[in-house]
């Protein structure tokens, strides 16, 4: 028999490389590493699934909202931090706003306009105003100061565009009363939405607010956008809160703060955090 050409030979052995790499890699290697999974690490390895009452409530690694269907906080829950993922801890899109800290003119909705869905023009928070927002939001649900520099009173960005003549409250659509009323000699206006602004300096203010009686990880999304932990500091703020709903004695609520607190990670990366499922379920079993 004649030998095949070397060019067929080559082809052959490339289709055999490819279906043995193909039954190793794509069936061979999943199918063990899953059984090592399941064996091992079971709970883990289905998403680490938290039960109570006998039906599924949540997992202990994604975090989720404790709020009712109008998206305000239920009172008596200890309330976690923002999520970016798609409408809140959408573990299908996950991930961070991808704002950054010179992110602080918001674009105004202009009235009667429209997006080019037909849909009512909503205009575009800067990073700077969703963090003034939800400060102003936490500290009126947990009766503190949401004050923050760089934040005006009614929890918009304090920042200004400065042109020769005047001065714009750029984040303070008119008729608002501007956070300020002259800046450097120059009457202060508010904005008119849909008129641009491209020109102007912009200048954040920083204010007198002191430091923020509202911790920083509940008015920013964590960079997955699923982190099931907040701060000791957020949920210490939160106890007086759950506990008069409740009618728990404070103390007992932190106690269980306390015991759903985990640690640093190897004893010194990182910070202390309160895992708010679990804490919220601890509360319910009472």
């Amino acid at each position: 028999m004649d030998r095949l050409p070397s060019w067929l030979r080559r082809h052959l052995a490339a289709i055999r490389a490819v279906a043995v790499l193909t039954v190793l890699l794509g069936l061979i290697y999943p199918l063990a590493t899953t059984g090592i999974a399941q064996a091992l690490f079971n709970g883990k390895a289905n998403g680490s699934i938290v039960r109570a009452g006998g039906k599924d409530v949540g997992s202990a690694i994604i975090g989720q909202s404790f709020t009712d269907a109008d998206g305000k906080a239920v009172k008596k829950y200890f309330q976690s931090r923002p999520s970016a993922a798609g409408d809140g801890y959408d573990p299908t899109s996950t991930g961070a706003s991808n704002l950054g800290p010179e992110d602080v003119v918001d674009v105004l909705p202009v009235p009667g306009a429209k997006d080019e869905e037909g849909n009512p023009d909503e205009g575009k928070q800067s990073l700077l105003t969703r963090v003034c927002t939800r400060s102003k939001a936490v500290g009126e649900l947990e009766g503190v100061s949401g004050a923050r520099p760089y934040c005006t009173p009614d929890g918009v960005g304090a920042v200004l565009k400065v042109f020769p003549d005047r001065a714009v409250s750029i984040n303070q659509a008119c008729p608002a009363t501007p956070f300020i009323a002259e800046y450097q000699g120059l009457k202060v206006e508010c904005a008119k939405p849909g008129e641009d602004y491209a020109a102007g300096r912009t200048v954040p203010i920083r204010g007198n607010a002191g430091t923020p009686a509202v911790p920083a990880d509940a008015v920013t999304a964590s960079g997955s956008g699923l982190d099931p932990h907040i701060s000791a500091a957020y949920a210490e703020l939160q106890a007086p809160r759950v506990a008069k709903e409740r009618g728990l004695a404070l103390d007992k609520v932190k106690t269980l703060i306390n015991e759903n607190t985990t640690g640093r990670a190897l004893g010194f990366m990182g910070e202390p955090a309160v895992n708010v499922l679990e804490l919220n379920l601890a509360l319910d079993r009472g």
